[in-house]
């Protein structure tokens, strides 16, 4: 399929109503985000030849677009179904042929990853549980329960921080959870450890979710409970 209409996106606040089906994307995967994103951070903090890393690759949306874009990519999953589909997805015709590897790994300890050799992070980790990625995999992010889960979370940005090149860019996709009527702010835990981490703060971009419309059961429970549907997440650019 032909590449939809794309623009780079110029301010902090990221809204796309279609999620993008050029290539071999789709919305199968779920959870997987718009291609829109990795497309946009791809060609604003990375060039052509570059060495690209997503350690969560899940449906491969990064290296999908890594292989139209020529850049060469590392996608890690700890899931060896996200590994087989993310495979499948690199099956198509391009007029670029980056070096593209793919292998199971775990995003808390990138063993074969050399330090300072990454020109770019470009990764979507699970929101803690609230989907549920395996059947119990040990060392699946996606089981562990919000603390937990922060946690884990640190290790994975001391990880970006060690294999990333100096003056390159990570970019984070995450979103917060709720609980007992209570927003859990997930991403600015998130964002705090990979500070800690030694990172320095670039961007805070505000994504547009479009599949959160107040209908039906949703729209009556959030009436009674007196609380409001999680509409954004947040894409955060850290600087090494």
């Amino acid at each position: 399929m032909a590449e939809d209409k794309f623009e780079l996106e110029t301010n902090t606040v990221w809204s796309f109503p279609s999620r993008g089906k050029w290539a071999t994307h789709d919305a199968k995967y779920r959870g997987n985000f718009s291609p829109y994103v990795a497309k946009n951070i791809i060609l604003r903090y990375s060039k052509e030849n570059d060495l690209v890393l997503d350690q969560f690759v899940g449906g491969g949306t990064t290296l999908i677009e890594c292989k139209l874009n020529n850049r060469n990519a590392i996608g890690i999953d700890i899931n060896p179904q996200a590994i087989e589909i993310t495979k499948n997805k690199l099956n198509f015709e391009s007029k670029h042929n980056p070096e593209i590897y793919v292998e199971i790994g775990d995003a808390c300890k990138l063993d074969k990853i050399s330090d300072d050799s990454i020109d770019l992070i470009c990764t979507h980790p699970p929101y803690a549980d609230i989907i549920k990625y395996s059947d119990g995999i040990e060392g699946d992010l996606s089981q562990l329960k919000y603390k937990d889960f922060i946690i884990q979370m640190e290790k994975v940005a001391s990880e970006c921080y060690r294999v990333l090149k100096k003056d390159k860019f990570c970019t984070i996709v995450m979103g917060d959870t709720r609980k007992n009527g209570m927003v859990q702010p997930l991403g600015f835990e998130v964002m705090q450890k990979f500070i800690n981490a030694g990172f320095k703060q670039k961007e805070i971009i505000i994504k547009e979710q479009h599949n959160c419309k107040a209908t039906g059961f949703w729209k009556t429970n959030s009436q009674k409970y007196n609380f409001l549907l999680l509409a954004h997440e947040y894409i955060f650019v850290f600087k090494k």
